[in-house]
């Protein structure tokens, strides 16, 4: 089991753990003795905020630029742990 922090948020795993998207990358801070102490998560634009520039026009993409929800991270995070 890995124990850890991002944002300051506490979470154990293997397991699923949520963040507030925002375009900054985040740090994944581990606290597991003999595992990786920290892993970077990079942010990347969402492939669904260029649909919305095209059906949705400038308002919902100026939306969702604003509110920082035209960001995502990657769904799978490997944080390595050596024996």
């Amino acid at each position: 089991e890995i124990q850890g922090t991002v944002d300051g948020v506490p979470f154990k795993g293997p397991g699923v753990v949520t963040v507030t998207r925002t375009k900054s990358s985040k740090i994944i801070n581990v606290e597991t003795a003999g595992c990786t102490k920290q892993t970077a998560l990079e942010s990347n634009v969402d492939p669904k905020f260029f649909i919305n520039i095209l059906t949705g026009g400038g308002f919902g993409s100026t939306t969702d630029y604003a509110t920082e929800k035209m960001w995502k991270y990657n769904e799978n995070v490997v944080i390595a742990c050596g024996q």
